[in-house]
């Protein structure tokens, strides 16, 4: 992933993980900028630093994407009590058989 790719996603996980999805004021968002101006290079350069940057991005970018994922499954499965049968099959996606009566 290029820098500039890394950079944008980085920065819509942030939205995505703020409070009121604004970054405008995020102390996170203005550490993440500061550091990709400061590793900025030319393609006439080469600077390992820049490389290892864009790993850290991408390290952070696989961080915040999972703690997002993570946060959405456990809302989603986490335990509300007692659970009738019906929503249990619902749940793991089977489907009970009706009873004729």
């Amino acid at each position: 992933m290029s820098g500039t790719k890394v950079l944008r996603s980085l920065l819509h996980e942030l939205r995505q993980a703020a409070p009121n999805g604004c970054i405008k004021d995020s102390l996170a968002a203005r550490y993440v900028l500061a550091q990709y101006k400061k590793f900025a290079t030319t393609e006439q350069q080469f600077c390992k630093a820049r490389n290892e940057a864009t790993f850290l991005g991408q390290t952070y970018l696989t961080y915040l994407s999972s703690q997002r994922k993570y946060l959405e499954i456990y809302k989603e499965y986490h335990g509300r009590g007692e659970r009738s049968v019906r929503d249990t099959a619902d749940l793991v996606g089977f489907k009970l058989p009706s009873d004729p009566k």
